[in-house]
């Protein structure tokens, strides 16, 4: 069976007293705890740095006079299940949210830097009606008698409603009207303020405000606006 005769009687003695669990804990590979580094340099790993690179991490810590190589920040980080930053970056906000722990210049960045990026990919923030609106413009077509036509599309992130308006142009004006006519009348009636609208930044939606209608109308009804960039979009 590939055991040599001592083996088979010392685990027919670990079976006769413990039984099959007895035989279970000779598989299991037991940890080298005299590799592994303090406590406080661990946690310290965890949450310290999590926007930085595991070289960076070891250095920063050796400034604070706690040694751990790459290596080590590396294991670490896999031991706790937080071998990317997307999940450094949850972990942080849920340490945040558990303990209220201190946000150090790096830790407040790398937060910051994460909400630009989900917003960049689509991940937009939202937690409840009128908190977020998304509007663009989109080429129809050019149609017999008419010529260009273009859609003015907005849709509430929370809820997914959605509002639409065609018209023959596409300028600033448009772009508030559908807001005007259609947009905020349906907030109005549920009793919902719209806090944000985020747009790109097409001449319809950016411009000196003194002689834009459509940031002169966000600004009088005191609707803040957001930009991502033509080759994003929201989900």
């Amino acid at each position: 069976m590939g055991y040599s005769r001592d083996s088979y009687y010392r685990f027919k003695e670990l079976y006769e007293k413990g039984g099959e669990e007895a035989l279970y804990e000779l598989t299991r590979k037991k940890p080298i705890l005299a590799n592994r580094v303090e406590a406080h340099v661990e946690k310290a790993v965890v949450v310290s740095y999590p926007a930085y690179g595991q070289l960076r991490v070891s250095n920063e810590l050796k400034k604070q006079g706690m040694l751990v190589s790459p290596g080590g920040v590396r294991s670490i980080w896999l031991r706790n299940d937080l071998n990317n930053l997307k999940k450094r970056l949850t972990a942080l906000e849920a340490k945040l949210a558990q303990d209220g722990i201190l946000l150090t210049e790096a830790r407040l960045r790398a937060l910051e830097n994460k909400k630009s990026i989900q917003e960049a990919h689509g991940e937009i923030e939202t937690v409840h009606p009128g908190y977020l609106g998304c509007q663009d413009t989109y080429y129809v077509g050019n149609f017999k008698g008419i010529g260009k036509v273009y859609g003015q599309t907005y849709i509430d992130s929370y809820t997914r409603v959605a509002e639409a308006k065609l018209y023959t142009e596409k300028t600033a004006i448009t772009s508030a009207d559908i807001l005007n006519d259609r947009v905020l009348p349906w907030y109005e009636e549920q009793g919902v303020p719209i806090l944000r609208i985020m747009t790109d930044r097409g001449t319809e939606y950016k411009g000196i405000i003194e002689h834009h209608a459509y940031e002169l109308f966000l600004s009088i009804e005191g609707i803040e606006q957001s930009l991502f960039t033509t080759n994003q979009r929201y989900v």
